[in-house]
């Protein structure tokens, strides 16, 4: 096992944790950013480790739980778009979203070792959270949902000795 027993799979900003750095999380992004938000905001993206979660550099059964919040938004080519706040804070999804998302989600449940938990999030601005569930086996326990809108949600699933 990991000397982490937690890996966040793509942390961009860390921001849902009350401590960006608590000692018991591996914080792991594709991305290291540095910049400033439209709004004077300093924004970062520093992980512990830098690389990708759709083919993560950890044996198999590493981790006691895993949090995947992978990037949301569909990006459809604009620069403008790409240049954005919000593609910068969550990142983006290319055209082949679908595989993408199905192979982090392999790559999660790798790593998480048996009888450990996978903390799912996502937003449904631009893709609905039933579309993301038929892209893994594996179901979750329970769920809410969560913002303004009511569009995010948050699900947890059990690695079972049987998937």
């Amino acid at each position: 096992m990991n000397e982490k027993p937690i890996l966040d799979a793509c942390c961009g900003g860390r921001m849902f944790y009350f401590d960006k750095h608590n000692p018991n999380v591996l914080f792991q992004d594709i991305r290291e950013v540095e910049t400033t938000l439209c709004d004077g905001r300093k924004f970062e993206v520093k992980p512990d480790v830098q690389a990708d979660f759709t083919n993560m550099p950890y044996p198999d059964d590493s981790f006691r739980m895993v949090v995947f919040d992978p990037p949301h938004l569909k990006y459809s080519g604009s620069k403008k778009e790409l240049d954005g706040w919000q593609m910068m804070k969550y990142g983006a999804l290319s055209p082949d979203w679908q595989d993408i998302i199905r192979k982090g989600f392999a790559e999660c449940f790798r790593v998480l070792m048996p009888g450990g938990f996978l903390i799912f999030k996502w937003n449904e601005t631009d893709i609905k959270v039933s579309e993301i569930l038929k892209l893994t086996p594996h179901k979750p326990i329970f769920g809410h949902k969560s913002g303004k809108r009511s569009n995010t949600h948050w699900l947890c699933f059990m690695k079972c000795e049987t998937i």
